[in-house]
């Protein structure tokens, strides 16, 4: 897939260009390191023209992302918020992806940063894992030890650990893997939170091993709008193969239901189960066909 053309304008620390004609130093951190923090969020054409969701808290987890990785973040969150919506227009998107990118400037030692910039482009780009249900693996990479890196924050180095686990799936003829955390209870998917269903609740891997999804969150207060119970603790691999159904939630992959996960098949029909409705409650919110923030 490619995500640009010559047309495609990117927003680049405070002008717009042309992504073709844009370049970046090679000494840089964040290439030769991992060192930078970046944001996925969405757009969506809804009868009130477009809207970016959630935009002022995805915003957020990115300042916090940078701030625990001790990365500058001098920038003006409301400003940036205003010029995504311009990059929209200028690149005639309503349905989109946004991926805004903090990354650091030439510097081959390891510490902080000598300066910082920021980017923020976007693409069309259907649902990360597309509107199959899908098979997970467990994977043999385990999520990192949350006393090596901040787990917390959507760091790019991290993300090398989803890249090794989601090929290693594939090869095995998965559409995802599925991680574990170092002490064998199951944290997330390679870039997507876990819920599964058992006996009509909702239960979920609690905070400290995983990225605390804003996807995730918003699942969460739709539990609470619908009245299901939603419960966090810690999940063991049994309570995968005991569980009645299950889904991912993020913002690429939106909500996204299991088939199975390994030898495991959930059974139910995926119209019967909570994750189902769950789903098209989403899908509502997003596209504010039911104004469920209202009660949220």
């Amino acid at each position: 897939m490619k995500y640009y053309n010559s047309n495609t304008i990117i927003y680049l620390d405070g002008r717009f260009e042309k992504a073709v004609e844009s370049s970046t130093d090679l000494y840089g951190q964040s290439l030769h390191y991992g060192y930078a923090a970046f944001e996925g969020i969405r757009a969506y054409k809804t009868h009130n023209g477009n809207r970016i969701f959630k935009a002022a808290a995805h915003f957020d987890r990115l300042e916090q992302s940078c701030k625990l990785a001790n990365i500058p973040f001098p920038w003006d969150k409301e400003e940036l918020i205003k010029q995504t919506y311009k990059l929209l227009t200028l690149n005639k998107l309503k349905d989109a992806y946004i991926r805004p990118l903090v990354f650091c400037h030439p510097n081959m030692k390891l510490n902080e940063p000598s300066g910082v910039s920021i980017l923020i482009c976007a693409w069309d780009w259907d649902a990360y894992s597309g509107n199959k249900l899908l098979k997970l693996t467990i994977s043999e990479y385990e999520r990192p030890n949350p006393k090596s890196t901040p787990m917390e924050a959507k760091l790019s180095g991290n993300y090398v650990n989803s890249i090794l686990a989601t090929t290693a799936a594939n090869v095995k003829g998965y559409d995802e893997a599925l991680l574990l955390d170092m002490h064998g209870y199951v944290a997330e998917a390679s870039g997507a939170n876990i819920f599964i269903e058992k006996d009509g609740k909702l239960y979920t891997p609690s905070l400290g091993n995983i990225l605390p999804g804003i996807t995730r969150d918003t699942v969460k207060e739709l539990c609470t709008v619908l009245d299901i119970e939603c419960i966090e603790q810690k999940l063991t691999v049994e309570d995968l193969k005991s569980a009645d159904g299950a889904f991912l939630c993020g913002t690429a992959t939106e909500i996204a239901g299991i088939a199975s996960i390994d030898d495991v098949v959930y059974r139910p029909l995926w119209r019967e189960t909570i994750g189902y409705t769950i789903q098209r409650a989403y899908k509502n919110l997003v596209l504010e066909k039911v104004n469920y923030e209202v009660i949220i």
